[in-house]
């Protein structure tokens, strides 16, 4: 997928989430892959606490399980299902 068709894709979860790009606090790391995973399984206008705080917990789970972890239904849960 080109740059612009992923920066795209960005955009349109951005803005489905209810989050402003324009506005979007700097200094937020996050690779793409993970933004989109977390940005597909929020609901519409979730905002942009919501999307943060999926971040966060991705990031603990991470940090604490050693594990690559995946996002579903909403919450950050374990790769494996558990």
């Amino acid at each position: 997928m080109s740059d612009e068709r992923r920066f795209g894709e960005l955009l349109m979860e951005m803005e489905r989430v209810g989050i402003d790009p324009h506005n979007f606090p700097a200094g937020v790391t996050v690779s793409h892959e993970l933004a989109v995973r977390i940005l597909r399984v929020l609901p519409n206008g979730a905002g942009p606490e919501a999307f943060l705080t999926s971040i966060r917990e991705e990031r603990q789970l991470i940090k604490s399980s050693g594990e690559q972890v995946a996002i579903g239904s909403g919450a950050a849960s374990r790769a494996d299902g558990s």
